[in-house]
């Protein structure tokens, strides 16, 4: 424990702590599982917010990884390389879109999207620059860039952050006579989650999604999906819009597209849309390169060739059945699709926090979002025997909390 100790004192003296920590310096981590500087494993039931969807150090990812730094680094975007092609063909063509423009993070693939609505808006449909309005909805989250903190409805997202750019309007989330009644001349783009993940894995209304396409449709307005989170299979479908509509206007990649490795993110949309974006409009100097394209490549071919889609419905639907089987006063919901579940618990009882830090104990790691929901998104690759193994430390954990009568 001294060892685990001097890591984290280090960590605090020099790592301004915009993350509440947990207690724990990982080390090592291979497929479902990580180990920490003391040798104990753990089974990951949060696979870095759906980024190591595929695994930790995913063979096939850590292959075209190795190949690619055997050839080249980076290049200036000036220049072509081989893969980028490939990775916007094999996007395009899973997501039925025309082009990508790569980037890197999720927020910096969310910016683009915002940008190509806002410019698409005025050249097109002919909103004065300025103007342009794009719709969100309550609890979202997109990314915590000064624009997209903007518009978000956590006030600890916001706090101490403004003067904010302006130019969005919020609706309920899953409300689809509120989008139509807040839809203006102005209105450029609607941006939604298919399923809101930090917000509290909050699952939409069935056939809500259809509606806000048909509205954005009829009011010439682009829908916008995230699926930083939700997508590359997570949900039990390629990307979760699948569940509901063939292909929305743009797409917003990100996470599990770099395979759990390298951060690589892509914003996907129709050809007359992207026309808007011309040489100097945009750009970005590590977006697309050389070894984020061979990640993604990879990352594309994984989905597919491994039906990793298939394998999140299964073992989700498996997941939820057993969480819900749980006798325990204290869950007071659990929802989500595929392998992003959330439990829902009565937080005047039993705080998240807590449930999180003893199922760590036990090796089990998870972790709170919104306060009163307890995630579960383990990799895609997870075993039936791994699940019964972490349902059974959650059942462990609640019951030992349960207050007595």
């Amino acid at each position: 424990m001294d060892k685990t100790q001097s890591y984290i004192d280090r960590d605090h003296t020099y790592v301004t702590p915009v993350y509440k920590s947990l207690p724990v310096v990982l080390e090592r981590g291979e497929g479902v599982w990580m180990w920490d500087t003391e040798g104990r494993k753990y089974l990951d039931f949060l696979s870095a917010y759906s980024a190591v969807s595929f695994g930790h150090l995913n063979p096939r990812i850590k292959k075209a990884l190795i190949a690619q730094l055997e050839q080249m680094d980076i290049q200036a975007r000036s220049f072509l390389h081989k893969h980028l092609g490939e990775f916007a063909e094999s996007v395009c063509t899973l997501t039925g879109l025309d082009q990508m423009i790569p980037m890197n993070t999720g927020a910096e693939a969310v910016e683009t999207g915002i940008k190509t609505a806002r410019r698409w808006g005025h050249m097109v449909k002919g909103i004065p620059d300025g103007d342009q309005r794009i719709i969100v909805c309550k609890d979202n989250f997109h990314g915590r860039t000064t624009t997209i903190i903007g518009f978000s409805s956590d006030a600890d997202y916001r706090r101490g952050f403004g003067p904010f750019d302006g130019g969005f309007d919020t609706i309920p989330f899953g409300d689809a006579s509120a989008l139509e009644r807040a839809i203006t001349p102005q209105t450029c783009a609607v941006l939604v989650e298919p399923l809101q993940g930090e917000g509290g894995i909050h699952v939409a209304p069935k056939g809500w999604l259809k509606q806000v396409q048909d509205i954005c449709k009829r009011n010439n307005v682009l829908l916008l999906v995230d699926e930083i989170q939700t997508g590359m299979g997570r949900t039990g479908k390629n990307f979760c819009y699948q569940h509901e509509i063939d292909r929305p206007d743009g797409v917003i990649l990100g996470k599990a597209l770099g395979g759990g490795i390298y951060p690589v993110s892509a914003f996907v949309s129709r050809r007359d849309i992207l026309e808007v974006m011309t040489p100097g409009s945009h750009g970005s100097t590590f977006g697309g390169n050389a070894i984020a394209s061979a990640i993604a490549v990879e990352a594309l071919k994984i989905l597919t060739e491994e039906h990793m889609a298939e394998r999140a419905a299964k073992s989700g639907a498996y997941l939820q059945e057993q969480l819900r089987g749980i006798n325990s006063s204290l869950v007071q919901d659990v929802r989500g699709l595929g392998l992003l579940i959330g439990m829902e618990l009565d937080t005047s009882r039993v705080s998240t926090e807590l449930v999180c830090a003893h199922l760590l104990e036990k090796g089990l790691i998870c972790k709170d979002t919104h306060g009163t929901v307890v995630r579960f998104a383990p990799p895609l690759t997870i075993e039936k025997d791994q699940i019964d193994w972490a349902v059974e430390q959650v059942r462990s954990v609640l019951a030992a909390l349960e207050p007595v009568a």
